[in-house]
């Protein structure tokens, strides 16, 4: 009886713990899954704070660069008072700045232009120059070679001549149906017909002929 005891007592036992142990959670498992979740949820907020930055950097960047061209594009100012409380509008403010490059590349064209021309009208003064140099070398070298055997006459047709070649150049290209058209004519007759290269030629050509005509 006593042994009958003991094993029921035994036999208890080991069902109360095996009843014990199946009712106790696996916390480890349960561990791991959640360190897995914590993990891949931080993950996914990583990913998306990064995100986030890039595209408020991206943004940050595009207002910089708007901001920029309303500082440096003089044309982007407000001149409307009723509107001065409005921000320009981006495609307001790229319009503004196209039309401003272009304004500058028209400039930096008429500027070269006019460099051009000051290079040529430099070239034509220096051959001028280097002209006269050598009519005083030759008057110094020989101070008594035709003295005294050019007459005011010939001044006079010389003198003549290149007014003669310059009227005809004039009145064929001066209007005078009015006076505004006048004003017109005659600044852009003097741009072209007056420029030293071309005095120079006329000159030359007038001095040949009263050489030709003396001797």
């Amino acid at each position: 009886m006593e042994n009958a005891r003991k094993s029921s007592i035994v036999s208890r036992a080991n069902s109360i713990g095996s009843t014990s142990a199946s009712s106790v959670p696996n916390t480890d498992d349960e561990d791991s899954d959640y360190h897995q979740e914590s993990c891949k949820e931080s993950y996914k907020d990583q990913r998306r704070r990064a995100h986030t930055q890039a595209e408020q950097k991206r943004r940050d960047a595009i207002k910089k660069g708007y901001n920029d061209l309303q500082a440096i594009v003089p044309t982007c100012e407000q001149q409307d008072f009723s509107i001065s409380s409005q921000k320009l509008s981006k495609a307001i403010v790229l319009q503004k700045t196209i039309d401003y490059i272009q304004f500058l590349h028209k400039e930096k064209k008429k500027q070269e232009e006019e460099v051009s021309t000051l290079r040529k009208d430099v070239m034509a003064l220096k051959i001028m120059k280097v002209n006269y140099e050598q009519i005083v070398k030759a008057h110094q070298d020989n101070p008594n070679e035709g003295k005294n055997q050019i007459s005011d006459e010939v001044k006079f047709n010389v003198f003549q001549g290149i007014m003669d070649s310059l009227f005809q150049s004039f009145n064929a290209s001066v209007s005078v149906t009015s006076f505004q058209e006048l004003s017109a004519c005659v600044f852009s007759w003097i741009e072209e017909h007056c420029k030293p290269q071309t005095l120079r030629d006329v000159v030359i050509g007038v001095l040949h002929k009263v050489k030709s005509q003396l001797y």
